[in-house]
């Protein structure tokens, strides 16, 4: 599964170059997942790879084979070793001259030198593979042997060129070979395309190398080893153009190639270190920095191993540098918070210490609301009183206002009744009618009658000012003793004793006076009933005192 989603983002990526699919960007990051991912499963193509080699292998170990067989064998193994590992190649190479040299076939002899001298140039063993070449008489050559002569030297002064760090002789060499390369290779072979779309880019005809490039990789399979020196190629003449974008592009697919291919020799990798450490993105240069150091060892290819040993250097001492950069800002970080922190915890105890004076703010509020709300039920109270007194000053005043009315109602009557009966006195004197003047002079019914009058009618206003205070005055006294009247009197002369006593007419003599009895009888009547009292007869007085009154009533 994972390989089919590989393949299929890879084929999504190469449709959107080939339909110029303007968003670079969603491209490169398309490009770079790829990468990544198979930098992921690098090791798993590496194991297929040795795989691939240990079934060769087996065919030396497992069947009976002659000389030439063992040749085939040997020549195959030599080629998978070639960018996998140059020792190993270089002894398969070996092997397979021995036996060119025993069997003394000259055409076999000569290739096995030819391949033996291109290996000893990628070791960097430039010295031997010159020996090997100059040891071949390439005038008896054939035109396809020649054509790999020529390969071989060719690559031979390109790789020391990149040894010597572009040595002027060298790469002359390399150019005077591409031109005889061209003249011996089959024209219809893939290396004499790229060769020649190589030539046109090192000549600056860049947009014909592109188009060359472009046809080649129409009819390429994706992910080969000719698609990824093709790649390469294209990524090197959009370098030229000044298009590190679209380079980009194409050295990444060369690497994806290379390493799905598990090409030690992976030169656009090595590229694609250096511009991402061009581009200051140092954490993914490093990466593949390292992965193509890795190869380089590993393959044993020397000037691939001396190219990415000087970058890697570079790349290294600026990782340094950057890593210094990143520790002095990270410090200064720390200072910064450091001090954030310190001025948080001065904020945190500034806020914590006000809380707390808001706390005892409230809580004095608080205090002081609840003093409010009982001062207010105090004021509600007192307004209940204030309200109840204005009540019962207007109830007095309408009372004062009844009874001063029936006080000069009763003045009244008394006067027309002292006149009607001066008038009868009058006629009886003028008309000599003495004894009858007499006898009416001596009867005491009428002032009988007008005192009775006067009880009845001061019961009467009494009890209205009073209603409950016979009740109040019974429940002062024992039970036993309470008082009883008599259906047609209102009060008797003990209530009424006690009712001038609550009007606060206290003086016996004027009680006395009132009442028409002694002062004797109103000293008895008052002693009498303090003894019938339930409570103190000291305080008995005092109580009928407060008969009546607002507090003693509620």
């Amino acid at each position: 599964m994972k390989r089919t989603a590989f393949f299929i983002l890879f084929a999504c990526c190469w449709v959107s170059i080939f339909s110029q699919t303007p968003d670079t960007g969603t491209l490169l990051r398309q490009l770079s997942d790829s990468l990544n991912y198979c930098i992921k499963h690098r090791q798993e193509y590496i194991n297929k790879k040795e795989t691939r080699i240990r079934t060769i292998k087996h065919r030396l170990t497992n069947k009976p084979q002659d000389d030439w067989q063992r040749y085939e064998i040997y020549d195959q193994l030599s080629k998978e070793y070639q960018k996998f590992n140059v020792d190993s190649a270089i002894h398969y190479a070996e092997k397979k001259l021995e036996l060119s040299t025993l069997h003394h076939k000259s055409t076999e002899l000569t290739r096995s030198k030819i391949d033996l001298s291109l290996l000893c140039s990628m070791r960097g063993r430039y010295l031997e593979a010159e020996k090997i070449l100059q040891s071949i008489n390439s005038s008896s050559l054939d035109k396809n042997l020649r054509a790999e002569y020529y390969s071989a030297y060719h690559q031979f002064w390109e790789y020391y060129s990149i040894s010597s760090r572009d040595n002027a002789y060298a790469k002359k060499q390399f150019a005077l070979y591409d031109d005889s390369l061209i003249h011996v290779m089959d024209h219809s072979s893939i290396s004499y395309k790229i060769l020649q779309a190589n030539i046109a880019g090192n000549k600056k005809q860049y947009l014909e190398a592109e188009k060359k490039f472009k046809e080649l990789l129409a009819d390429e399979e994706i992910g080969s080893a000719h698609y990824a020196m093709i790649t390469c190629g294209l990524a090197f003449n959009y370098m030229t153009l000044n298009q590190p974008d679209q380079a980009q592009i194409y050295f990444t697919l060369s690497a994806i190639s290379d390493l799905r291919n598990a090409t030690r020799e992976n030169m656009s990798l090595q590229i694609l270190a250096m511009m991402e450490f061009q581009n200051k993105n140092l954490e993914l240069a490093s990466t593949y920095a390292q992965i193509a150091v890795e190869d380089a060892v590993a393959s044993g290819i020397h000037f691939r191993t001396s190219q990415i040993y000087q970058f890697y250097t570079d790349l290294n001492a600026q990782y340094k540098q950057e890593e210094t950069k990143q520790k002095a800002k990270l410090r200064t970080s720390l200072i910064v918070i450091s001090c954030i922190s310190f001025c948080l915890i001065l904020l945190a105890i500034y806020i914590v210490l006000q809380i707390r004076r808001i706390s005892r703010i409230k809580e004095t509020l608080s205090q002081s609301n609840e003093q409010l709300r009982e001062l207010n039920n105090r004021l509600n109270l007192m307004n209940e009183e204030l309200n109840h007194k204005n009540e019962e000053l207007h109830e007095i005043g309408n009372i004062k206002e009844k009874y001063i009315a029936q006080f000069f109602d009763l003045c009244s009557s008394y006067i027309s009744k002292m006149e009607n009966y001066q008038n009868q006195l009058y006629k009886l004197a003028i008309n000599h009618h003495y004894e009858m003047l007499v006898k009416r002079l001596k009867s005491t019914s009428q002032i009988d009658e007008e005192l009775e009058a006067l009880y009845k009618h001061f019961d009467s206003i009494f009890l209205s000012l009073y209603p409950t205070f016979i009740e109040e005055f019974n429940a002062l006294l024992s039970e036993n003793e309470k008082i009883t009247l008599k259906s047609e009197h209102l009060l008797n002369k003990e209530l009424r004793i006690y009712a001038l006593l609550r009007l606060g007419l206290v003086d016996s003599n004027k009680m006395a006076s009132f009442l028409r009895c002694s002062i004797s009888t109103i000293y008895n009547y008052r002693t009498k009933m303090r003894n019938k009292s339930r409570i103190e007869r000291d305080d008995f007085e005092n109580q009928v005192m407060q008969i009546g009154k607002a507090d003693t009533h509620k």
